[in-house]
């Protein structure tokens, strides 16, 4: 029996108790040296604040089953986390400074943090110390404002909160006009005390980022703007602001104004490496969906790969196999968006360019390619916890060249070249099964496709056929198993990067039958429109394209807004 369980045993029985703490009507009988042993409050109440003979301490401002929870706990080193006492258990483990309760109750809150509390527990933390609560309760309701912001507790913010709060650029709206919706409910809730703030918190709202039917109709006509000079001045200035907006290309992201100032993303699209010129390139690209616009990224790739492929796990992007005019690689490394260092892993088994590649439940998977000699129906997939590679099920067929996306647990590929033929052919892998099932093959055959799951579906998007560059693409349907036709890209391609940004399928690059390309185009499934994106900044094809989100520096990977100019306005 250790000693703790024997000290335990003792107090139960009352036998050597030395000290009598009493809660209201509650006394615990304790021995001081246990409660001293946890606690830094109690060795020193019992050493510095009272003489060595005081028995009975009262504790006020804290109930009796909340003290039995931390007595517990310093004579068995394990204490009980519930939703009914984990605040009251904060509060007292902080008075009381025993930091593995604190840890405790924190990692409780932190598993549990959502729309409805997470403002309730970011303000917990201004009363306790828990700086690592504190920061995932923040970025949690930062990340998830537009859930949040429709709450009860949002009602409960300081003006001064809220406006720490809408004013950030990290702030996770897709449409400005939560904001605005927001500021109205929070002022709403309290007009008589709170519509005087409402200059300070519209300043803080991108007007000029806001619909201009929904600011004649529901801002300029809303009761508290209405009424305020100031304000329907400052939503004058957002209309002018946004004609001029429509006059200059490109439109968003020359606007530095605050008033029209794109928020940061949560999510970025790398382009990496691929054929420029005559040679493949070092070169990485993010593009900014909020601002439009492609950042160089000073981290480039070692060596420069071309016909390789990518995937992000983990806060890092894995860039494995490929071809560098001389090589054809089975090496894979990997670069850590937080420290912007690059590392060597695990190669694989083969080597593969015209590799197709993606991430299911924490495992890399490497499908086909060609090896310089060999296409090859071999598949891979590598843990980056163990730094492992492990040979899986081969596929029906050879395919390099080909593409892959996930959905529904099953890793589908389509498409490519067996070194004979084009395929139009596809096929999916269980990882439960470990076994590979030919689909219905597609309307085309597609070589340098683009394969992505999106609103549900896998799209097949261009490639080559054997004689054409194409723009067609169509989607697959997993529960009838059939093909169906979706509205061809502006731009012919193959061989380029394909991802979903923000609800938008994304192709970036490739080559058009004719040159090498830098056109970016986007298709959203609710209009069913191809739209033009700002074009990279160079001509590249057969590079790989992957999304980063939830890393804290993300500002690393997009245009810096304090550095965007502005509009100079004439109202008179």
């Amino acid at each position: 029996m250790s000693k703790l369980c024997v000290c335990n045993q003792l107090r139960l029985e009352g036998y050597l108790t030395d000290a009598v703490i009493k809660i209201q009507d509650m006394e615990f009988q304790i021995h001081k040296i246990i409660l001293c042993n946890c606690s830094a409050y109690f060795r020193t109440l019992f050493t510095s604040w009272s003489r060595s003979d005081r028995r009975l301490f009262q504790i006020p401002g804290l109930s009796a089953d909340v003290m039995q929870l931390i007595i517990e706990f310093a004579y068995t080193g394990h204490v009980s986390v519930s939703e009914e006492s984990v605040q009251d258990l904060l509060l007292a483990a902080d008075q009381f400074v025993v930091i593995e309760v604190i840890k405790a109750c924190s990692n409780f809150l932190e598993e549990r943090l959502s729309p409805e509390n997470c403002i309730g527990i970011w303000q917990l933390t201004n009363i306790c110390h828990c700086p690592k609560l504190q920061h995932k309760a923040y970025h949690y309701m930062i990340n998830n404002f537009e859930e949040v912001a429709f709450g009860e507790e949002v009602l409960n913010l300081s003006v001064d909160d809220l406006v720490e709060i809408i004013a950030k650029d990290e702030l996770n709206v897709r449409n400005e006009r939560s904001v605005f919706k927001a500021v109205h409910q929070w002022i709403a809730y309290a007009p008589e005390e709170r519509q005087n703030h409402l200059v300070l918190l519209l300043s803080k709202v991108r007007l000029a980022l806001i619909n201009e039917d929904f600011i004649n109709v529901n801002i300029k006509l809303n009761e508290f703007v209405s009424r305020n000079a100031e304000c329907m001045h400052m939503v004058e200035d957002a209309l002018q602001i946004q004609d001029l907006m429509r006059q200059n290309f490109p439109p968003r992201y020359a606007v530095g104004n605050t008033v029209a100032r794109p928020r940061l993303p949560q999510e970025i699209l790398l382009a990496i490496g691929g054929w420029s010129g005559n040679d493949p390139t070092r070169c990485i690209e993010a593009y900014d969906f909020r601002t439009d616009f492609w950042v160089n990224v000073e981290r480039n790739l070692e060596p420069p790969r071309a016909y390789h492929g990518t995937v992000v796990y983990n806060s890092c992007f894995y860039c494995l196999g490929g071809f560098d005019r001389v090589e054809y690689f089975n090496s894979v490394c990997k670069l850590d968006l937080h420290t912007h260092t690059w590392h060597n892993v695990a190669p694989m088994y083969f080597r593969r360019c015209y590799v197709s590649t993606v991430l299911l439940n924490r495992h890399i998977y490497a499908i086909g390619g060609y090896d310089g000699i060999n296409r090859l129906n071999t598949a891979e997939r590598y843990r980056p916890e163990t730094n492992q590679w492990t040979v899986i099920a081969s596929m029906n067929e050879k395919r390099s060249d080909a593409s892959s996306a996930t959905l529904h647990n099953k890793i589908y590929i389509c498409g490519g070249f067996n070194g004979l033929n084009y395929l139009d052919t596809c096929e999916y892998y269980h990882p439960g099964t470990n076994q590979w099932t030919t689909i219905t093959q597609m309307g085309s055959r597609r070589s340098g496709i683009g394969i992505v799951a999106y609103a549900g579906d896998i799209y097949a998007v261009g490639g080559f056929d054997g004689h054409t560059r194409l723009r067609s693409a169509e989607a697959y349907n997993p529960e009838t198993n059939t093909w169906s036709s979706v509205p061809s890209m502006l731009t012919p391609r193959s061989n380029f990067g394909i991802e979903v940004i923000e609800d938008k399928l994304f192709v970036v690059g490739g080559f058009d039958g004719t040159t090498t390309t830098s056109r970016v185009e986007y298709y959203d499934a609710d209009t069913r429109e191809w739209l033009r994106a700002r074009d990279m900044g160079i001509f590249r094809s057969a590079l790989s394209c992957c999304i980063v989100s939830g890393v804290p520096n993300m500002a690393d990977y997009t245009l810096p807004r304090n550095t965007l100019p502005s509009f100079q306005l004439g109202l008179g």
